[in-house]
């Protein structure tokens, strides 16, 4: 079932909210977002709001079969993948986010991928990145240090505010993970 337009009081309304985690151990991929925003939170599904391209580019990039709903985010565990947030609450913007809770998601995150133990970790926002973990330097891909004794994946943020990727740029990227993780031997 398609997700629901929220009223602009139920969005207002969803500020500082949180969604669940869909995570279960052993995962192939855990998708890493930023937070959610008022419009996802107001929905109650990761990604939900129609402009974002996560699902689309997890469709592209061979992840699934088909562009799921959002309100079909359960079906990642059957193919494997799940979604969780460096930080957990609601805001209109990853803007509203402090450099320090930033950095406390980013240990908080680590706790997490600690205990599912997912075959890589895919953070989707370079910047949110650099500041949750200090590393200035961080580029789009694989990285050398790990979360969570876990290897990390960065790919661009998939909201349809980031200009800077199309969607083939996205299907790229996302298949490039998802080579990866195929490969991956699990532990």
């Amino acid at each position: 079932m398609p997700v629901r337009r929220p009223t602009k009081e139920e969005i207002a309304a969803a500020l500082n909210t949180t969604i669940p985690d869909v995570i279960a151990p052993g995962l192939k991929v855990l998708f890493c977002g930023i937070n959610p925003g008022l419009y996802t939170a107001a929905v109650g599904y990761h990604f939900g709001r129609p402009g974002n391209r996560f699902w689309k580019a997890l469709h592209a990039g061979g992840f699934t079969p088909r562009v799921l709903d959002p309100s079909e985010q359960g079906e990642l565990l059957r193919y494997g993948y799940g979604i969780t947030n460096i930080v957990d609450r609601a805001t209109t913007g990853a803007a509203d986010l402090t450099p320090a809770e930033l950095a406390e998601g980013g240990r908080n995150l680590d706790e997490k991928v600690r205990r599912y133990a997912p075959r890589w970790l895919a953070v989707l926002g370079v910047g949110a990145y650099r500041t949750a973990f200090n590393r200035p330097r961080a580029t789009l891909g694989p990285q050398e240090e790990t979360v969570g004794g876990r290897p990390i994946w960065i790919l661009p943020n998939p909201s349809g505010l980031n200009a800077n990727y199309q969607a083939a740029d996205f299907a790229r990227l996302f298949r490039e993970l998802r080579d990866a993780a195929e490969s991956t031997p699990t532990d």
